[in-house]
């Protein structure tokens, strides 16, 4: 299986990642990707961006070397705004790719699952969300039924997190739980994808651990929304008008 598009990467701006949308690019180039994500930390994780961080998204290349840049934003849920996320909407609805999940430091360390389901649930409901990133994070346990249904009904899109199989990840004990969210989704008919979560650009386009877990579940390119970059705008842009999405123009 060939992926030609990744839906979450992070750039310095995160805080805890090492390298710029440039080098990105750079790496998602040369491993021959057609379409990356840019997909910064909320403010809600300690040391994410300013809201204007993501205001000004605008200014970045909507393709550059040749390979389409996502303006997005991997986005908390937060039981403390109206709209069940730590932006508000008139700012989600100018970025090209709105991705959510659960983060250490960010009001959901008690392992309630109760809680953290209703956040989630309330969080994907969200007309701009399109990606529910690492759902099987053990430390944030969840409702996987309700979660999957939920994003079903809505097209929001379950990611297979490459970077949970990686020994390397804080998440490295998730892989289990990852594996039955995956499993879910694709029984279900849920949308799908796979990420590198790439905190270093070398880390691009790099799925392995996810696509042996795929391969085990039976999950074929088709039902990866990430398998080209024609696929991922098409559903996007069938989602909701992305109005920035060639602002940035070609360089």
């Amino acid at each position: 299986m060939r992926l030609l598009a990744d839906l979450h990467t992070h750039t310095v701006a995160s805080g805890h990642a090492y390298s710029t949308v440039s080098e990105l690019s750079a790496s998602a180039a040369t491993r021959g990707l057609e379409l990356i994500a840019v997909t910064d930390h909320g403010p809600g994780v300690p040391d994410g961006p300013h809201p204007w961080y993501f205001w000004n998204l605008k200014v970045l290349p909507s393709v550059l070397g040749g390979v389409r840049i996502l303006k997005g934003v991997e986005a908390n849920p937060s039981m403390m705004t109206e709209n069940g996320i730590d932006l508000p909407d008139e700012l989600l609805s100018v970025l090209d790719l709105v991705a959510v999940g659960l983060h250490p430091l960010s009001g959901f360390d008690e392992r309630d699952e109760v809680k953290n389901t209703e956040a989630v649930l309330r969080a994907i409901t969200n007309p701009y969300v399109d990606v529910l990133v690492h759902p099987g994070n053990d430390d944030f346990p969840t409702d996987l039924d309700a979660v999957v249904a939920c994003a079903l009904e809505h097209d929001v899109i379950i990611e297979l997190n490459a970077h949970s199989f990686d020994a390397t990840s804080s998440r490295s004990a998730s892989g289990r739980r990852e594996r039955e969210y995956a499993q879910a989704a694709f029984d279900s008919g849920a949308l799908m994808a796979i990420g590198s979560d790439a905190h270093f650009h070398l880390h691009v386009g790099r799925f392995d651990g996810a696509l042996s877990v795929a391969e085990e579940i039976g999950i074929t390119e088709d039902r990866l929304v990430n398998r080209d970059a024609e696929t991922v705008l098409a559903h996007l842009l069938s989602k909701r008008d992305r109005p920035r999405l060639n602002a940035g123009g070609e360089w």
